[in-house]
């Protein structure tokens, strides 16, 4: 497959009254072109500072890029101007955000905001870019377009103004589509039609997505791969069959162990992770996940383990997965 974006050891911090926030922490990842790739992990581990730095959607300072690349069609965009990102954000790249109440402009009228995008993207007339956002409106199944069109966020229900921001990051036809936790405010029966909706309008542009969500079972039902992502580093990625059926790395079980299952009786305890993140004023040298794992070794805490690779498609940052694990069990050098 081609890769329409690459990543490559990014590191992203905020400068703090306290300190330095190291958010994302040399992570490396590629999304090829046409497909769904899942960015999971608990809040705070850096998924939507992964996703705004795609973007260039974070305020700097404080935030600041400390080395790294973000290829997109082979161009680095890090190194783009704001001036140049506003010819590829909301063009070549969209974002849906997680609460669209926040998101959308309470004062403008839902079609004002679709219009301006197309007229200034694609040099549309206002009444060719006006016929156009009621074609996207009625293509992300909201009823009366002609009407809604002139109606305001606050007279749209939840799900009809995520289905508002679905059509305002579609309407130019994007490459790729980042999409934070589209779902999460959003009940069970109107998350389905979301989700639906993104597949179906996927189908029709050839539109990459990436998915930010902590649902696992969207990322089952949605995704091509998963990336496994915890205090500001990948742990694990592979294809979404690879993940669910064979997890390699601690954490990912754990993560997996936490979802609700039919079969559970209902006496039975949901499981949850003990303990909580890192703190990324002082970010651990070694595994992320060392003071929280019951497998953990010496050896994890003073060093960070590199990938290694289960198939083509599928690796994990785990001690336990390296050929000389048991000598790190016995407390050996490696």
């Amino acid at each position: 497959m081609e890769k329409l974006l690459e990543v490559k050891d990014l590191a992203v911090s905020f400068q703090t009254f306290f300190g330095e926030v190291e958010a994302v922490r040399g992570i490396s990842f590629h999304v090829d072109k046409k497909e769904t790739v899942a960015i999971v992990g608990e809040s705070g581990c850096g998924k939507s500072v992964t996703a705004n730095s795609i973007m260039q959607l974070l305020p700097m300072p404080p935030a600041f890029y400390k080395h790294g690349q973000i290829l997109f069609n082979g161009e680095d965009i890090v190194q783009k101007s704001e001036k140049e990102m506003q010819k590829i954000r909301g063009n070549q790249i969209s974002m849906i955000f997680q609460d669209p109440m926040t998101s959308l402009n309470p004062t403008m009228k839902v079609g004002k905001q679709i219009v301006e995008g197309l007229i200034k993207h694609q040099n549309l007339s206002s009444q060719e870019a006006e016929k156009k956002a009621i074609e996207m409106l009625d293509l992300v199944s909201v009823p009366q377009p002609e009407k809604r069109i002139k109606q305001y966020p606050h007279e749209f229900s939840g799900g009809m103004r995520q289905r508002v921001m679905i059509a305002l990051a579609m309407v130019s036809h994007p490459k790729l589509l980042i999409a934070d936790e589209p779902t999460t405010a959003l009940d069970v029966t109107v998350q389905a039609q979301i989700l639906d909706l993104m597949k179906d309008i996927q189908d029709k542009f050839g539109t990459s997505i990436i998915l930010i969500t902590h649902d696992l079972g969207v990322v089952a039902d949605m995704c091509d791969r998963v990336i496994v992502m915890y205090a500001g580093q990948l742990l694990e990625e592979g294809k979404v069959d690879e993940i669910f059926k064979n997890p390699k790395h601690p954490y990912t079980r754990k993560l997996l162990g936490s979802v609700p299952r039919l079969d559970m009786d209902r006496s039975e305890t949901l499981y949850s992770i003990e303990g909580t993140p890192p703190d990324l004023y002082i970010p651990p040298k070694g595994c992320p996940f060392f003071d929280r794992c019951d497998q953990a070794m010496v050896v994890c805490k003073g060093h960070m383990p590199e990938r290694e690779y289960h198939t083509d498609s599928h690796y994990s940052c785990c001690w336990l997965n390296h050929p000389m694990a048991k000598k790190a069990a016995e407390g050996s050098e490696i």
